[in-house]
């Protein structure tokens, strides 16, 4: 939480700085270069595109300028209205730079987004075209070898499945006015259907499940229920090799229902359990495993719109992502339906 705005700690440090340095030398400086120098934490800021926190540095900036130089000093009161426009020019200079910054990280966003779509797609579809293209020529293999082609090309398939997916149900997302067509859910079932996905194989070597036998009916929204367990199981997949174990338990609780993802893997840093959900966002050491970098931030907008909360944390030799459904809606109105 706090690592992502590290930098409005720093532009305050360098404030600060700035700020000591203009008073002991201010007989040495004029009163315009005092000004300049006090731009300097306010573009830093405005480089991240952040207009609150522009507005927020360039306010302590105007501040502090306005009580320790412009005259009458140590007073907010101001005797010439000159000085006002720098005022103006400090809040002005930050919002052009914030506005400039945003629209360069709007478009970096979508060069990430084409170069990703491009990648994750292309890989599956030369491995389907690929599999093909040996079951066409060659009729004589043998009947594993067949299996074996077919079953890439049905993982390939559904890596591509997923994508599409994970972008429709972000354009779904976004809507603001989005209605959840709620509906009971078994979860046991979302789970088994969401495991279609997957390598058969891989499911029975990894994979152990843990679901209450005392699970209640879950109202929500199927559809987006499904996408949000098979994205946590593509992520526990892609991140554990083949020979490390991965299990997902549900847990039925008074108030509602607690899902956890577990896959033995190497710890996170704590920075990357910050950001993990963040929109894009890739781990360091990620870039010979496929992803878009959406998946978690679906899941996270998925549960929110659950009204629940995921979080990742580190846990004995691997990595959970803890899901908090609560119960929107009491079993009791399903019987009181059914009568």
């Amino acid at each position: 939480m706090f690592h992502r705005y590290n930098y409005i700690l720093t532009a305050l440090v360098v404030l600060g700085v700035i700020t000591l340095i203009s008073v002991v030398f201010q007989d040495y400086l004029e009163l315009v270069n005092i000004a300049l120098i006090h731009l300097i934490p306010i573009i830093f800021v405005a480089l991240r595109g952040n207009f609150s926190a522009t507005a927020l540095i360039a306010f302590i900036a105007i501040l502090l300028f306005n009580v320790l130089y412009v005259p009458p000093v140590y007073s907010f009161s101001v005797h010439d209205a000159i000085y006002l426009w720098s005022f103006a020019i400090f809040l002005l200079v930050g919002y052009i730079i914030t506005a400039q910054a945003k629209k360069i990280q709007t478009n970096e966003i979508r060069d990430i987004l084409l170069n990703t779509l491009s990648h994750d797609l292309k890989t599956p579809l030369s491995s389907i075209l690929g599999s093909i293209t040996l079951l066409l020529e060659d009729r004589k293999m043998s009947e594993e070898t067949q299996n074996t082609l077919l079953q890439e090309i049905k993982n390939g398939s559904d890596r591509m499945n997923r994508l599409i997916n994970n972008l429709l149900d972000n354009a779904r997302l976004k809507d603001k006015h989005l209605e959840l067509k709620m509906e009971w859910c078994d979860l046991e079932d979302i789970l088994g259907v969401a495991l279609q996905d997957f390598d058969e194989a891989q499911i029975q070597r990894s994979l152990r499940l843990h679901v209450d036998a005392k699970l209640e009916l879950f109202w929500g929204d199927y559809n987006l229920l499904v996408r949000l367990f098979a994205n946590l199981l593509d992520n526990a997949f892609k991140y554990s090799n083949q020979t490390k174990q991965i299990s997902v338990t549900i847990t039925q609780e008074q108030k509602g229902v607690i899902i956890a993802f577990f896959n033995e893997s190497n710890p996170l840093k704590e920075h990357n359990l910050e950001t993990i959900f963040d929109k894009f966002y890739r781990l360091e050491n990620a870039n010979d495993i496929s992803g878009s970098g959406i998946g978690l931030f679906i899941c996270q907008s998925i549960v929110a719109a659950h009204h629940g909360k995921i979080k990742a944390y580190n846990h004995e030799n691997g990595v959970c992502f803890e899901i908090t459904l609560p119960r929107l809606k009491q079993l009791s109105a399903l019987q009181k339906e059914a009568e």
